[in-house]
């Protein structure tokens, strides 16, 4: 940590600047839930490197005492560079001046508030082209497509189409994410006409869990309304953080109302191994 005011009280914000930053972003993105958190990347390195294996040895029937024959598996990789996520918020310097751990808290549950609205919003839309954020889902074009038959949601049809979609290719739906309004409609649907029973299962193990065909269903308003997105477990799909996260503080910006600037910037990208994995669901246009 920096503090560029010589003397400032240094206390009120710990050596463990990752933490801070890391784990309240975990706990507040949406993202980063359905995937089970961030892979953590220690090493020196601009770019996030995940080796893939796009094609396997082959096998076959061979005759008793016969040569087996040599097959190689071909391998690639997909890299994406890291992209730069800051967040900056004030506190007064009667907090910062604080010793106690939580003051810490505060700090850092802004920052990463912050840091977790922008970084759902770019995993679950596009980057416009724009060089300054990784390519989000909306950018991907090796996702499995299904859009309803009607225009609104009716049944969880679509969703059971999309754990076999991920299936078809050897993958695990982990989890359904949709926008708030499409979330309600979801949970509103019934087993029928004369049934008050609806389609979404509680989790009898964790109450405020949803299930949604069997998946648990988060909710992001970042999500664009009229699609849903089945998320690959097992890696799959990654979002990748850099751990040498940074946060520095400046007394001086804010002189006149006696508060502290806090700065917190977190480097982080998007990486799609098996876009195959990834389910997209759209409502059908009139």
């Amino acid at each position: 940590m920096a503090m560029n005011t010589t003397g400032a009280a240094g206390a009120w914000l710990p050596d463990s600047t990752g933490n801070l930053i890391i784990q309240p972003v975990g706990r507040e993105s949406v993202a980063l839930q359905a995937l089970g958190g961030p892979v953590l990347v220690g090493e020196t390195s601009s770019s996030y490197r995940v080796p893939l294996v796009t094609a396997d040895p082959s096998a076959g029937w061979v005759a008793e005492g016969a040569e087996i024959p040599l097959s190689d598996a071909a391998l690639g990789e997909v890299s994406k560079k890291f992209s730069k996520i800051a967040g900056l918020t004030r506190i007064s310097a009667e907090l910062a001046d604080d010793s106690d751990p939580a003051a810490a808290e505060q700090i850092g549950a802004g920052i990463a508030r912050d840091i977790a609205r922008t970084l759902d919003a770019a995993f679950f839309g596009t980057n416009g082209g724009s060089a300054d954020q990784p390519e989000g889902l909306e950018d991907l074009t090796g996702a499995n497509v299904i859009t309803t038959s009607g225009t609104a949601w009716e049944n969880v049809d679509p969703f059971i189409e999309a754990l076999y979609g991920a299936e078809e290719v050897g993958a695990t739906v982990g989890a359904f994410v949709l926008n708030p309004t499409d979330a309600l409609a979801v949970s509103r649907l019934k087993e029928s006409d004369t049934s008050n029973r609806t389609l979404l299962t509680p989790d009898a193990t964790e109450a405020s869990r949803r299930l949604l065909a069997g998946v648990p269903m988060l909710v992001s308003p970042a999500v664009t309304a009229g699609t849903a997105w089945g998320i690959p477990a097992d890696g799959r799909l990654q979002v990748a953080v850099r751990q040498d996260v940074q946060v520095e503080s400046d007394r001086s910006v804010f002189f006149s109302s006696h508060e502290v600037a806090v700065r917190g910037i977190m480097r982080a990208t998007i990486v799609a191994p098996h876009e195959a994995a990834l389910q997209r669901i759209d409502l059908a246009t009139a």
